[in-house]
């Protein structure tokens, strides 16, 4: 969390609010999540620049900067990028603070401080090993049926492992894996290459489907999550099976469960997924 709904809301927020504006001044107030380069070199390359656009990739932030110069952003599991008035108190936890030239702060704040923050050239994005590596977009255009079967063709692991694999689709993590599972009506636990030409087709429908709908509802707030502006999102009224251990599925009936699929924490119909 945030996961590819959520970093594309907070994209979609941003691009409102600061395009165009020019960063006046670079407050580093935490070191340890600027990864490169260094905290004054990055101050100093940064201020000045003009904000020309943002993309997003997989779980990642690109602010394209004037000068060629990318600000590429992971917020990981609890961090928050949102515009705000230089007069709203600094909340604990806030590791930089760039004041733009409309008077308004663009602040990055995470209080479990795993996210990460790069400035770099261009052609410096591929020295990222995270980024570099990531799969295709799931919502994107060369996503297609057909590449979809061979991503799972003759894959013997699980379907929540093929779905959370950053280097096969790029940006769903696990609130979004689950949904798009009961979506589907398949089980977690299936291996990938089991599945039939009508259960792809199915898969690769609810992948988009799930995705499209949530970011049309601006996200999940379950946590610490809010977009650019500081609102949240809605799709957590929507979730059928995520953090829905115990309750009765809204499909069947049945007991909604849980269980460990590499570590991470899975919710299921066993009745409606098959």
């Amino acid at each position: 969390m945030p996961e590819l709904p959520e970093v594309e809301t907070i994209k979609l927020s941003l691009e409102q609010e600061i395009l165009g504006e020019v960063i006046n001044r670079v407050k580093v107030l935490n070191p340890q999540i600027i990864k490169k380069p260094g905290k004054k070199d990055f101050a100093c390359r940064l201020t000045g620049l003009c904000i020309e656009s943002i993309e997003r990739r997989g779980k990642y932030l690109l602010i394209r900067l004037s000068g060629g110069l990318v600000l590429l952003i992971h917020l990981r599991m609890t961090g928050r990028l949102f515009v705000t008035s230089p007069e709203r108190e600094l909340e604990k936890h806030t590791h930089l603070v760039l004041v733009l030239s409309e008077g308004r702060e663009l602040r990055f704040k995470d209080v479990r401080r795993f996210g990460t923050i790069y400035l770099l050239e261009d052609y410096e994005l591929k020295s990222v090993s995270g980024f570099a590596a990531l799969g295709p977009e799931p919502l994107g255009g060369d996503f297609t049926l057909h590449l979809f079967a061979r991503i799972l063709s003759g894959r013997r692991c699980k379907l929540k492992q093929i779905l959370l694999n950053q280097s096969l689709l790029a940006g769903i993590g696990n609130i979004y894996a689950d949904e798009i599972l009961f979506n589907a009506g398949l089980s977690p636990c299936r291996e990938a290459g089991t599945l039939c030409e009508e259960e792809i087709a199915r898969l690769y429908g609810s992948i988009r489907a799930v995705l499209r709908e949530a970011i049309k509802l601006r996200g999940t707030s379950v946590n610490d999550y809010v977009d650019g502006r500081g609102r949240p999102g809605a799709y957590q009224n929507k979730l059928e099976v995520y953090r829905r251990e115990g309750k009765p599925c809204r499909r069947c009936g049945g007991k909604i469960m849980r269980l460990k699929i590499s570590g991470r924490s899975t919710y299921y119909c066993p009745q409606c997924q098959s």
